[in-house]
């Protein structure tokens, strides 16, 4: 009971995302480092010789989804449902979100799978906001992917309206989109695995404290 009444506190919140944050940055100095150059290479083949090549389209859907455009239009949806103006600060985290993955893929010395490996097939053609980079550090994908589900994971877990089977079921979902978008950039070989790591630490992190504030 006393655990539940401090999950429901702002302070649990921000330190919790705060530590995340700090477990962003001592992962991203390990990957610089090249600590995760055989994991890397070990867990892109497994996924790839056990997963099927039939889900290549469905994978590749759900990496369109999964994109900046697509990210954001789903994230203005849910503020505008929750009808508060301090959304848009959850919003400057969502931007700074990307800002710190561009930093990420300039900097961070980790280059992207090879191109053998890629397995992406187009599905969506759109305009898209890319900037290319050499490097592949965090992935977006997984940055988005873990601020969405954060930022809903938070407000679900400190909602006054929902019953906790409710809870269980919302959360359950999420967990299960979060698993299958980290795996999908790693089958699909457009990111290592340490990519996706980090860059779901940085997503989770920041909408952690991003739904804080409303």
């Amino acid at each position: 009971m006393v655990y539940l009444v401090i999950m429901k506190t702002r302070f649990f919140w921000i330190f919790l995302g705060s530590f995340l944050f700090l477990c962003f940055i001592l992962f991203s100095f390990l990957v610089h480092k090249n600590l995760f150059t055989q994991f890397d290479f070990n867990t892109t083949v497994r996924l790839q010789d056990h997963i099927s090549r039939r889900f290549d389209g469905a994978f590749s859907f759900l990496s369109d989804i999964g994109k900046f455009e697509v990210m954001t239009i789903v994230l203005l949806f849910v503020l505008i449902l929750r009808r508060k103006f301090l959304g848009i600060i959850s919003l400057g985290f969502f931007g700074l979100l990307h800002g710190i993955e561009l930093y990420g893929k300039f900097f961070v010395n980790h280059p992207p799978p090879p191109e053998f490996m890629i397995r992406t097939e187009k599905i969506i053609n759109f305009p898209q906001f890319y900037v290319r980079s050499q490097f592949s550090y965090p992935s977006g994908h997984a940055g988005r992917a873990g601020f969405l589900t954060a930022l809903l994971g938070v407000w679900v877990l400190r909602s006054k309206k929902l019953s906790r089977f409710q809870k269980t079921c919302i959360l359950f979902v999420l967990l299960i989109y979060d698993i299958t978008m980290l795996t999908t950039r790693v089958y699909l070989g457009e990111h290592w695995a340490s990519d996706v790591i980090g860059g779901a630490l940085l997503g989770a992190a920041l909408g952690i404290i991003g739904a804080c504030v409303l």
